[in-house]
């Protein structure tokens, strides 16, 4: 263990070592951890490792837009050349912050920048830049970092304020915005016409006569976006309790979005939540990341939930981003594997938000589901790639508008938030793992061809924490912590040191 320790810092470092500028980093950018996962099953076990070694392929030096260091950061993948805003906070979020804590700081930090007021501000697309929080918020809970937090609250506190400026409609109590995609081809036509281009934020260029007239323009109200504002406003509130600062109206605020949500994005008619509404009404186009942020923060009640999972699409390759397929894709499908870009086709990053909430309500063969497809691809390529295609599971960019055209696009190669999507996988499914203000909790949930697991060397504050499963399911028949049974299936961040826990499960 201590010799691949040093490799994987020897790796960071070299990675680091190309501008003198590196030398102003602290040194806990170095400091990694490798939880060692063995599960029985080899496939599972090499897409992890694999997943663990695209994360440390995609550490590259860049130059922080708040600090002006050159730094090292997990960038989006290994064919682009940058952190992007959501993916530094999903990468986060998904175990980065467990693994290479000092790294993932510094990519939450690269993606920040100042206002000519000297405010701390989110840079990049707008929509669902308030993952930022969510990202976060997540990596305090793992290290404990105050000082961290007393950033990202005033960032978080600039950014809805400024949101709340320039996007939220007060006729519908709703932030505009796109949903997931920034791409055309997630979007019906009326917001894919932007003059044979492919970033569906283009449209306010050639649409400015029915451009909103305040903020960005696009007058699009999307699930997606308003369920992040609504976890941004709680988590707010929580950054505030953790601080001593005072919580403001979020409170109010998120309980009328919550409200708004279901009142104009709830869809009777296909039991998910729709991607959007706009002035002339509902678009039935449903998504796996809208659909599972409802579920994972709280604005789905009971029923609604038990309706997304008996209603959502699930292909032989996993969850498909969205559903069912546009017109104008079924138009050219006429081989029935020709699929638009962001429409049916499978992402990684999709998949292991889906999976965490089919965990978290004790679905274990949706979660087995999406577990499975996504190790199996992943060792057949021997990396995570940006996409798959929904029937056969090979690489897949899907189709898309590229200089007025139509065209086969690229699956991105070694996608971090593929490979973290894995790693959520299973961190938060498969042991269940998640943490609060006071407590890292285990409720595991094991498929049942997988018997005797084991997660060790996880690092979490001040302790190190490994972890034994015996027996599959959902119910926890004993819970041991140092070869003493708890009542509480959790260990209190005060502790420090190695915890060695021991679940029994029994179906």
């Amino acid at each position: 263990m201590k010799r691949l320790i040093f490799i994987l810092i020897l790796i960071v470092t070299l990675f680091s070592c190309n501008n003198v500028e590196t030398q102003n980093i602290d040194k806990k950018s170095f400091n990694v951890t490798y939880p060692n996962l063995k599960t029985g099953n080899r496939t599972l076990d090499l897409a992890y490792r694999i997943a663990v070694g695209d994360l440390f392929t995609n550490i590259q030096d860049y130059k922080s837009k708040l600090t002006k260091l050159v730094v090292p950061v997990f960038i989006a993948g290994i064919d682009y050349n940058n952190p992007w805003i959501r993916d530094a906070a999903i990468n986060s979020w998904n175990g980065a912050s467990f693994i290479i804590p000092g790294i993932a700081e510094n990519t939450l930090y690269s993606v920040i920048d100042k206002q000519e007021n000297g405010k701390l501000k989110i840079t990049g697309q707008y929509w669902d830049g308030m993952l930022w929080t969510i990202g976060a918020w997540n990596h305090y809970l793992a290290t404990g970092d105050k000082q961290f937090l007393k950033q990202a609250f005033k960032v978080t506190k600039n950014a809805l304020e400024f949101y709340e400026e320039t996007e939220f409609n007060p006729e519908y109590n709703l932030f505009r915005g796109l949903a997931w995609s920034d791409g055309v081809s997630e979007y019906p036509m009326k917001y894919a016409d932007v003059n044979g281009e492919s970033g569906a934020f283009l449209w306010p260029k050639y649409h400015s006569d029915k451009a909103y007239p305040e903020g960005y323009g696009i007058p699009m109200m999307s699930t997606y976006a308003n369920a992040i504002y609504y976890q941004s406003y709680k988590l707010a509130i929580r950054m505030a309790k953790e601080l001593g600062e005072s919580q403001g109206e979020w409170d109010k605020k998120a309980e009328k979005l919550k409200h708004a949500i279901n009142k104009y994005l709830w869809n009777p008619k296909t039991g998910q939540y729709s991607l959007y509404i706009d002035e002339e009404g509902v678009c039935d186009i449903t998504e796996a990341l809208a659909d599972s942020y409802a579920i994972m923060f709280g604005i789905a009640d009971e029923k609604q939930i038990e309706s997304i999972f008996e209603n959502k699409h699930i292909s032989k390759h996993g969850v498909t981003c969205g559903w069912p397929e546009l017109p104008r894709f079924k138009k050219i499908n006429r081989d029935g594997m020709t699929f638009g870009r962001h429409n049916v086709t499978v992402w990684p990053q999709a998949q292991g938000m889906w999976a965490d909430v089919a965990a978290r309500n004790r679905k274990v063969n949706l979660f087995a589901h999406e577990l499975k497809t996504l190790s199996a691809n992943a060792v057949r390529d021997m990396q995570f790639s940006e996409i798959y295609h929904p029937v056969t599971g090979q690489r897949y960019g899907g189709m898309q508008m590229s200089n007025g055209k139509m065209a086969l696009w690229k699956s991105a190669r070694r996608q971090t938030w593929g490979a973290t999507a894995y790693i959520r996988m299973i961190f938060n499914g498969l042991f269940g793992i998640s943490l609060s203000e006071k407590k890292i909790s285990f409720h595991p949930v094991v498929p049942y061809e997988l018997n005797d697991i084991k997660l060790s060397n996880l690092r979490y504050r001040d302790m190190v924490i490994n972890i034994s499963i015996v027996g599959n399911g959902t119910n926890i028949k004993s819970f041991i912590v140092n070869e003493t049974e708890k009542r509480e299936y959790a260990l209190s961040n005060n502790l420090k040191g190695e915890q060695n826990v021991e679940i029994v499960l029994n179906e």
